[in-house]
């Protein structure tokens, strides 16, 4: 199966007309990640059984023809709780963990017959931006196994731009999911927060979190987020909001939208490659009918310390959970209850884990929280005004989703503030809750530029839209890297 040359669509056309079985596929699947994956490491777990007993299953049930999911594998990232397979969340500390039951946006798929083909791997606890903070192993990136796929979610980027699976979930807390969809040439949406349930999501930042799909073109990627989208009486923070069918205004164009695009995302320190993407992109919008003009949004330069210190905050006491006792690793030798939390906590967690635990007990401690953390939540709202004010006037931001293309492995890793600001331009969304998607726009020096797409809260259905017109008038989710592809 080369899914280079496929879409959920065709492949789900070709099941209901019997070219091939879901088990049949399944097999095809996993045999190409046996021949890709051994250069790319994208996934951390294969459950080659599981999923071709399921795939059966499903063929003895018959594809459903008004289900495209029908039948289809997809990739799981390491952070969502799957039923009897082992969840790591790419930590030691969660080594050996083996769940009792499946996440919701998990549970979804599967209730429309998709078949779990594995997890993916990721930094450890959703923590980092190019997937080098794996406990595990180091994924690479596609176009080129010298650069980073991104991160935290690039196991499930670099999974499908490799043509490993058609399709894969991420999570995304401050850039988790566009910006490796940027630099592996595919498509990321992060949904509006609590579009999607967070219910079996291993938790980083509470209020920050968001599963969402990673697919090769829109159409594929608004098909899957129907799939999982909607309330969720496990999670409360997930919304009552009625959910659209994403896919329903795909071809309506841009004609007569106002895109804005903000003057402080194209300042300094964006690669110039990157910067022209951008401009070539607003181009497109406007030969297709949109207006598109620079808009300014002030308080997104304080974006990278509010989340930093919020985001830290909230794994602080998210990970609390992880001491030893209750699951995941437990240190032996060791004499009284304090020195098993140390020991255990010391043993399973990273070094990156580690520095943002420690940040965010600080910025939360009685003498300081009032001057970080409250302070960075007072930013918070000031950026939400920002966005809001902007939105009253158009429809849709544009801006780069990450400031270069991907950087060599090894290059930023050691360096956490250098690592901190390449998330700049992706988690003032997170901080608003806004729907962003990342979308391939162009290429540097033979690897993908994704450009990014930023709606009105709850208004993904605008933002498919205009993705999918530009997809409709360029080739550059046709491209595929040599790896696993054919140029």
């Amino acid at each position: 199966m080369n899914y280079f040359n496929e879409s959920l669509t065709s492949v789900h056309s070709k099941l209901v007309n019997g070219d091939f079985s879901s088990k049949e596929i399944t097999q095809q699947t996993l045999a190409n990640i046996k021949s890709v994956d051994g250069d790319i490491n994208a996934f951390l777990t294969v459950a080659e059984k599981d999923a071709v007993a399921d795939a059966d299953q499903i063929d003895q049930k018959g594809i459903d023809k008004d289900n495209p999911l029908s039948g289809i594998p997809v990739a799981i990232k390491d952070n969502m709780l799957t039923k009897g397979l082992k969840t790591t969340a790419a930590s030691k500390i969660l080594e050996n963990f083996t769940p009792m039951f499946d996440a919701t946006a998990v549970e979804k798929l599967k209730q429309l017959g998709t078949v779990t083909l594995g997890k993916t791997n990721m930094d450890e606890f959703a923590m980092g931006g190019s997937t080098e903070n794996s406990a595990f192993k180091i994924t690479h990136n596609p176009w080129d196994t010298t650069k980073v796929p991104g991160g935290s979610s690039g196991g499930s980027a670099a999974a499908v731009a490799s043509g490993e699976v058609l399709a894969a979930l991420g999570s995304d807390t401050g850039g988790s999911i566009r910006q490796p969809a940027s630099f592996n040439g595919v498509v990321g949406m992060k949904p509006t927060y609590g579009r999607v349930s967070r219910w079996g999501l291993i938790a980083f930042g509470s209020s920050l979190d968001q599963i969402g799909p990673i697919t090769r073109n829109v159409e594929d990627n608004a098909t899957l987020l129907n799939a999982i989208a909607g309330h969720d009486k496990h999670d409360l923070t997930s919304s009552i909001k009625e959910v659209p069918d994403f896919t329903s205004a795909l071809n309506k164009g841009v004609k007569g939208m106002r895109i804005g695009i903000p003057t402080e995302f194209m300042s300094q320190g964006l690669d110039d490659d990157v910067k022209q993407t951008v401009l070539d992109t607003a181009e497109q919008f406007k030969k297709l009918g949109a207006t598109v003009e620079e808009v300014s949004l002030p308080h997104t330069k304080y974006g990278v310390a509010a989340y930093y210190i919020i985001s830290s905050s909230e794994a602080s006491s998210n990970l609390q959970r992880f001491d030893g006792i209750r699951y995941g690793r437990r240190a032996a030798d060791v004499k009284n209850l304090e020195d098993l939390y140390v020991k255990s906590r010391s043993e399973g967690f990273g070094d990156e884990v580690k520095r943002r635990i420690m940040l965010g007990t600080f910025s939360l401690s009685a003498g300081f929280y009032d001057a970080y953390f409250k302070k960075a939540a007072q930013v918070r709202t000031l950026m939400n005004n920002d966005f809001a004010k902007v939105f009253k006037d158009f429809d849709l931001i544009l801006a780069p989703t990450a400031p270069t293309p991907a950087y060599g492995i090894g290059e930023d890793v050691s360096d956490p503030m250098t690592m901190y600001m390449n998330d700049v331009l992706t988690l003032p969304v997170n901080l608003a809750g806004l729907p962003g998607m990342s979308i391939p726009a162009g290429f540097s020096n033979g690897l993908p530029v994704g450009v990014q797409l930023i709606g009105r809260p709850y208004d993904e259905l605008t933002v498919y839209q205009a993705g999918n017109a530009f997809e409709q008038n360029t080739d550059f989710n046709k491209q595929t890297p040599k790896m696993g592809g054919t140029n």
